[in-house]
């Protein structure tokens, strides 16, 4: 069956955050895009049972999602970060640990939010919701108080209407919210942990740690860090706390890879990215990993690496560079 294009026309506004609803609820943002399609074929074939005199067309879209998300969680174990899983590894030069099999948490691409016609205001705080500690902590509640966290917190939905959408009462909702807020209190997510410095300021650490990944100067790289910087990789279960380890993880990094990279900024979850490729044998770039950066005041103070090349399309980046790609970069 296919989509009317007035369908097509009245539903566009609302796609990136929808898209963003379903990443929060479901951590990844290849599965996000699938039930974003069959939310959008739902909502199709219901179309003549939307009452606009009851909700607008933007709740009842999110109503769809949510109840969509539900279903596609129904038996799925959640995606952590390696954080999430075991203590900090004390010893860099150890093996690294890939865990395949583990349904990771994925990053999110700013660029599927659709800011440039969006009021700006509200794409700041739909971009600060997307934060990877935040997303992560949400992976350790149970789907249905996602179901609920995310309208009344995220969106401001009243709690009538998230009653009505999961077929509870208000009661419950608002039961279940102080769960869930009790529960993301307890992981430590907070305001403060989740704020950043101005975007000047990020923006100068990225470009200072950019050059330096690329002149492999692990000194540089060192030099823009916090003391208590954690550095994580997934699928790589080991992860490290602490300017020395991490300095010994990208040696290690570099020694196996070796030192000629090319590395693009990107932007993921609200945070300031890096997109790296690797020189092949062949003299192309590879595509290898998508650095994700939590910077505050006094440095870098947490980098999540996605060892995960699949990735890359969805920021819009080929796997392989060619020699007319490095000579005219994607740098913005």
């Amino acid at each position: 069956m296919s989509i009317s294009a007035d369908f097509e026309r009245s539903t566009a506004p609302f796609r990136g955050e929808l898209l963003a609803h379903c990443y929060r609820m479901l951590g990844s943002v290849h599965d996000a895009e699938d039930v974003l399609q069959e939310t959008l074929v739902r909502a199709w074939r219901a179309k003549d049972r939307f009452d606009e005199g009851r909700a607008s067309l933007r709740t009842w879209l999110y109503r769809i999602a949510t109840n969509a998300c539900l279903t596609a969680l129904d038996n799925r174990s959640r995606r952590p970060l390696p954080t999430g899983l075991a203590g900090p590894s004390d010893d860099p030069g150890a093996p690294l640990t890939p865990a395949i099999e583990v349904p990771w948490l994925q990053p999110f691409p700013d660029a599927r939010l659709g800011a440039d016609s969006a009021d700006p205001a509200a794409v700041a705080v739909l971009r600060g919701s997307l934060r990877l500690a935040l997303i992560a902590a949400m992976q350790v509640l149970p789907a249905r108080q996602r179901a609920i966290l995310i309208p009344r917190d995220v969106i401001e939905c009243p709690a009538a209407e998230v009653a009505e959408a999961l077929g509870t009462t208000v009661a419950a909702v608002n039961s279940g919210l102080q769960r869930a807020r009790a529960a993301l209190a307890e992981a430590g997510v907070d305001e403060e942990q989740l704020a950043e410095p101005e975007d000047s300021g990020r923006r100068a650490i990225l470009d200072q740690y950019a050059a330096a990944f690329e002149s492999a100067d692990i000194e540089a790289l060192t030099r823009l860090l916090t003391e208590d910087v954690i550095i994580e990789m997934p699928p790589v279960l080991n992860w490290y706390i602490g300017r020395r380890h991490y300095g010994q993880v990208m040696a290690g990094v570099f020694a196996r890879r070796g030192t000629d990279w090319r590395v693009f900024p990107v932007a993921a979850n609200g945070q300031p990215a890096l997109a790296s490729y690797v020189r092949a044998q062949d003299g192309t770039y590879k595509a290898h990993t998508l650095q994700v950066f939590t910077i505050v005041e006094a440095g870098i103070s947490h980098d999540v690496a996605f060892i995960e090349p699949s990735l890359f399309p969805a920021f819009g980046l080929a796997a392989v560079l060619d020699a007319a790609a490095i000579a005219s970069p994607p740098r913005r």
